[in-house]
């Protein structure tokens, strides 16, 4: 470890139960509730939600989102694309935070990063709108500088890094995927931007993304819900936790 990271902040972990509801909607029903499944990452020393309402409602529907609100005390992070719908969904039940992702119909999972330098012009009134009701904006970038410029132009506060292609690579391609998030992540901080990361990270490969001491939160998903069906979501939480602390 070495001393920059040994004296960063401690990192925040925000689990995305998107997949919860997935499992749920796959036979219809209420089981297995994603409401159930904040319950436990507050439980369990988790510091966010992070659900995705997507325009096909393929995993949380608009019904969870008062749910999990009412349910725990955690902070809300709204993954959300820029459209008209979203921004009025965000508005009418004020999360802590609402990231602005891209969103492909046909896509399986978010697949890259939001153009956020090549969309000003659509995403500058979405970003006013939110910000404007005191929702903390997040734009998923990919870790560009011409995206953190875009992010410091549209005045986001917050930006999240995919680490998909990090997390993909092996060998010295992931040694260069590593620097340039650890670059990116420096270049934010620099400029005010709170920097956050996620996308396909994992126990094995959590460590090194989470002793990059600018980074301040990461947002985690799909594998902690896969290794939950093994051992369960409270563990799975807690071993990630203590993954990423033992990095700091």
């Amino acid at each position: 470890m070495t001393g920059a990271a040994a004296s960063a902040p401690r990192l925040r972990l925000g689990v995305n139960i998107d997949h919860v509801a997935t499992v749920r909607n796959a036979r219809g029903g209420d089981h297995p509730d994603p409401v159930r499944a904040a319950e436990i990452v507050a439980s369990v020393g988790g510091d966010g939600i992070t659900a995705h309402l997507r325009e096909d409602r393929r995993h949380i529907r608009d019904e969870d989102i008062a749910r999990i609100q009412a349910a725990t005390s955690l902070p809300l992070n709204f993954e959300m694309a820029a459209t008209d719908e979203m921004v009025a969904i965000a508005l009418r039940h004020r999360p802590h935070a609402a990231c602005i992702v891209p969103e492909r119909r046909e896509e399986r999972t978010t697949e890259g990063g939001l153009d956020a330098a090549g969309q000003h012009n659509r995403l500058a009134p979405a970003i006013a709108r939110l910000s404007d009701a005191g929702i903390r904006v997040s734009l998923f970038i990919a870790p560009e500088p011409r995206q953190i410029e875009a992010a410091l132009r549209l005045g986001a506060p917050v930006v999240e890094l995919h680490t998909g292609e990090y997390a993909h690579a092996t060998g010295e391609a992931r040694a260069i995927e590593l620097k340039r998030i650890a670059d990116m992540a420096a270049l934010a901080a620099r400029n005010g931007i709170e920097p956050h990361a996620g996308h396909g990270l994992t126990y094995d490969n959590v460590q090194a993304i989470a002793a990059i001491p600018q980074l301040a939160e990461l947002n985690i998903g799909h594998y902690l819900i896969g290794e939950a069906i093994f051992t369960g979501l409270a563990d799975a939480v807690r071993r990630m936790r203590d993954l990423m602390d033992a990095a700091r």
